[in-house]
């Protein structure tokens, strides 16, 4: 296998590791009897991998932050085939388990050092555990030269030449020595061009602490996870990862989802229909490999203006239509935000588009964005 055609293998063998052993609600409703059974497909493909194709396997699973939920199961069948790469595989949970633990133990003290000038928030790179993404990103409402003070002085940080988009979205980036993820603070603002203030409150007031191996770390609430997820997939990056995929399903099947509170949280931010959409395309996902949706409410099943019908797997992620969907998507959030009076939010939001034109015109040119994104 070569090229596209063994990414697209790889996503498929990944996605029957992690979502066709989960046992959730969706999975329990569904029965057994109509549930799939990966077990024989997942061992036959298994057999076939060279090396070639378990580093193309590797790489794609660092991509989307699944190593430790989906490597182990996949070591056991290994093991059981007495494939001589079980030996590669272990090296490779030890060796992300090893970076995880190193991450953390700075991310708790730089946690620890910015609580004094003001409430952080681990968002987003803790979703995925007890995977990690590859940057550390955190939210404060600590004032911004204290934060740039205590990263450089405490932590010998460098900061990072900011982007365009990084300077509407009031977001800092740190290389800290020593520590091989980026850290990247969202200060008092959210969304791709900073437009989201309102629900930054809810954020602060819903955090709470949780465990994370031996670090104890703030993060947020099921309702505010989702809405961050929803407008880094649906309003910046346009894609989804498997960990996306994994960490929603989870959620939901949790039942810990207050609906009614999601789409007061949502609707006044214009950001329902794309968190409908967002949730719709999880479920199908979910269901290709599980044999059943998610358990939505009825209510965010019909706000649904697309779901995954329209995603499709390109350059390693799957990908969200950008035309006519997220377009769509980006006019309801302007246009809800203009209504509520959140004229500096909207103007924000109405440099986007020359963002993203100037974006792809750098990217045509140099094969690079860095320094609009």
């Amino acid at each position: 296998m070569t090229g596209v055609k063994n990414s697209t293998a790889c996503l498929t063998l990944l996605s029957q590791l992690l979502l066709g052993r989960e046992q959730g609600a969706g999975a329990e409703r569904a029965g057994s009897a109509s549930r799939p059974d990966w077990t024989s497909q997942i061992a036959s493909t298994v057999a076939l991998y060279g090396r070639q194709d378990f580093g193309e396997l590797w790489s794609l699973a660092i991509s989307h932050h699944v190593i430790l939920r989906a490597f182990p199961a996949l070591h056991q069948v290994m093991l059981a085939q007495q494939k001589e790469e079980a030996r590669w595989c272990e090296s490779a949970i030890f060796k992300e388990r090893s970076r995880i633990e190193h991450a953390l133990s700075f991310l708790s003290s730089i946690c620890q050092a910015i609580e004094k000038a003001g409430e952080v928030i681990v968002i987003k790179s803790l979703d995925h555990w007890p995977d990690l993404g590859s940057d550390l990103d955190l939210y404060t409402n600590a004032n911004r030269a204290d934060v740039i003070t205590i990263m450089c002085e405490r932590f010998q940080a460098k900061v990072e030449d900011r982007s365009w988009g990084d300077r509407l979205a009031n977001k800092w980036n740190f290389v800290v020595p020593e520590l091989p993820e980026p850290v990247e603070v969202h200060l008092s603002r959210l969304g791709q061009t900073g437009e989201q203030v309102t629900i930054t409150d809810s954020l602060v007031k819903r955090s709470h602490l949780r465990q994370f191996g031996s670090h104890e770390l703030r993060v947020p609430a099921p309702e505010d996870r989702l809405m961050i997820s929803t407008l880094q997939r649906m309003y910046r990056h346009f894609y989804l990862r498997l960990c996306d995929i994994v960490d929603t399903a989870r959620l939901v099947d949790s039942g810990a989802i207050d609906y009614g509170y999601l789409k007061s949280l949502a609707e006044p931010a214009g950001l329902w229909d794309g968190l409908a959409a967002y949730l719709m395309t999880v479920s199908g996902y979910v269901k290709s490999y599980r044999g059943s949706d998610l358990p939505l409410p009825p209510v965010l099943k019909s706000a649904a203006r697309f779901g995954p019908e329209l995603v499709k797997f390109r350059r390693r992620f799957l990908r969200i239509p950008i035309f006519p969907q997220a377009v769509r998507l980006y006019a309801t959030e302007w246009t809800r935000l203009l209504r509520n009076g959140e004229l500096e939010g909207a103007l924000r939001l109405s440099l986007l588009p020359g963002l993203a034109a100037a974006a792809a015109l750098e990217f045509k040119f140099t094969g690079s964005d860095k320094g609009i994104w």
